[in-house]
């Protein structure tokens, strides 16, 4: 697994477990899926994406997504 795939696999766990949360706990949570998606826009334009920074000091390899 590349780091481009393991944001997108963290990004889509994240949506889904926001929204299970927003049901089942308080529509609160609903707010961490505006977050998610703010994030991943952000990283389209700039670049800078916090969790492609992590995954690549935990060993994950660099790569391109659609190749």
């Amino acid at each position: 697994m590349t780091i481009d795939r393991a944001v997108m696999m963290f990004a889509g766990f994240m949506v889904l477990v926001s929204l299970a949360l927003g049901l089942y706990v308080s529509v609160w949570w609903f707010l961490l899926t505006v977050f998610v998606g703010l994030n991943l826009m952000q990283a389209s334009v700039t670049g800078f994406c916090p969790a492609a920074i992590a995954f690549k000091k935990l060993g994950i390899k660099p790569g391109t997504a659609f190749d």
